[in-house]
């Protein structure tokens, strides 16, 4: 009976939860592992975040997924390590070297100048390759996963840039952004105004509009919560939405 007043809860829970993806997992798998584990119906979110980075994921439960365009469009923000010297097809570490160069002598100056260019309303294009996930294994996959049209540039924005460590080649720093900014993107264009190249080494989503990675559960805590305690992290729909 206890399994069968579980399940009829669940099947009743219209809300986000906030779950902390760890790196080396898709967002999609996410998904389809929290709805197997628990029983859902509908499962979506407010927005993807790349196999390769950690950090914020806001599911969405039931008919709560009604909001995942809304959420989409939220700002977003992002802590950030990048390798200088490196340039790769897609734009993170895991992807195949194109090009390498001495890093050791950008200066911060000629790297505050080039995040200065990148910084307020700009045009970028999403890396053509992305790196997937190879299911048993510890590498990853690259494949194509932007062409043609979907290569073309978009205007996004970039509030704020706050560099945390300069220490080259490694360097790290927190940026704000609205919807649409890829990471990934936006090291390979510093990589090339810097003329050395430059790829994401870590990267975490800390913030999706109001919500806080801080406030998020660590998607192996959550795979092994009871229901009851999965509906009590349950945000309510009133709450997606200011």
């Amino acid at each position: 009976m206890a399994n069968l007043a579980n399940i009829a809860m669940l099947a009743e829970l219209d809300g986000a939860i906030l779950v902390d993806k760890p790196v080396g997992i898709s967002a999609h798998d996410v998904m389809k592992a929290v709805k197997t584990r628990f029983n859902l119906v509908k499962v979506g979110h407010g927005g993807t975040l790349d196999v390769t980075a950690t950090g914020l994921f806001v599911l969405l439960l039931g008919d709560a997924t009604r909001f995942s365009n809304d959420l989409m469009g939220d700002d977003r923000a992002y802590a950030l390590t990048l390798t200088l010297g490196r340039e790769t097809d897609t734009g993170d570490r895991a992807g195949h070297t194109l090009k390498e160069a001495d890093a050791a002598g950008v200066t911060r100056e000629q790297f505050d100048a080039a995040l200065k260019e990148l910084r307020g309303d700009i045009y970028q294009s999403p890396p053509a390759f992305s790196a997937v996930k190879i299911p048993g294994k510890t590498g990853y996959e690259i494949v194509r996963t932007a062409e043609g049209d979907e290569l073309r540039e978009r205007l996004v924005h970039v509030y704020r840039y706050d560099v945390t460590e300069f220490a080259p080649p490694k360097v790290s720093l927190s940026f704000s952004a609205t919807k649409g900014v890829s990471v990934r993107a936006l090291a390979r264009d510093l990589g090339v105004a810097l003329g050395c190249g430059a790829c994401v080494e870590d990267c975490r989503r800390t913030r999706c509009g109001t919500f806080s990675v801080d406030d998020a559960v660590p998607f192996v805590k959550m795979m092994d919560l009871h229901p009851t305690d999965l509906a009590a992290r349950l945000i309510p729909k009133n709450r997606l939405r200011a």
